[in-house]
């Protein structure tokens, strides 16, 4: 995970999503799962997400494909948890289904809010870690963070990452285009200096 800059929200958002939406929660406050059905007016804003946030998960900063992924908005506090939140902008992280749906209802740290170097990678292991550097209470709350969204679990993307770091130091991508499709990954290799 890396820090992610809040984009503003696209013209037309409140006409589209928040007016529509404070409609149905004026008639209905506290909705049930079936009762949002239909009334998920923040899916009209996906392609306006995608361009702002240059098609990268805000949890796993890594570009989701276009054919094969699947872009959601996660809605920072759930839904389930603070209706009234369903249709603000501020609210909406940009994130893969997968990350969508570990993450759930549970808290973790906000993309928006992190500062720089939190989360690190172990090149050895592929695996992400807290920075050692930090206090104590935030690398627990960095680890609770990485267990929830399973950035070290699943071994499918552990071993995107290391593919993507020996396609890297292999020569067959450069850099620049390892910026693109992962940050994250760009920004560790050149923190630990491993970019030559």
């Amino acid at each position: 995970m890396i820090p992610v800059t809040p984009q503003p929200e696209p013209p037309k958002f409140s006409s589209r999503v928040r007016e529509p939406g404070n409609i149905f929660l004026q008639e209905v406050p506290n909705p049930s799962s079936e009762q949002w059905k239909g009334k998920e007016y923040w899916r009209r804003v996906l392609p306006e997400m995608r361009d702002l946030y240059r098609g990268i998960c805000a949890y796993c900063a890594r570009k989701i494909p276009y054919s094969t992924g699947s872009a959601t908005i996660d809605h920072f506090i759930s839904k389930s948890v603070q209706p009234q939140l369903a249709y603000e902008w501020n609210n909406y992280r940009y994130v893969s289904s997968r990350f969508n749906a570990r993450k759930g209802t549970q808290t973790i740290l906000d993309p928006f809010t992190i500062d720089e170097d939190w989360f690190t990678i172990d090149f050895s292991s592929y695996f992400i870690r807290p920075n050692e550097d930090l206090p104590s209470d935030l690398q627990k709350r960095i680890e609770e963070t990485i267990i929830i969204l399973k950035l070290n679990d699943d071994e499918d993307l552990v071993e995107e990452r290391r593919a993507w770091i020996q396609s890297f130091f292999d020569g067959q991508i450069s850099f620049e285009h390892l910026e693109v499709e992962f940050p994250f990954i760009a920004h560790e290799l050149a923190r630990q200096n491993l970019t030559t």
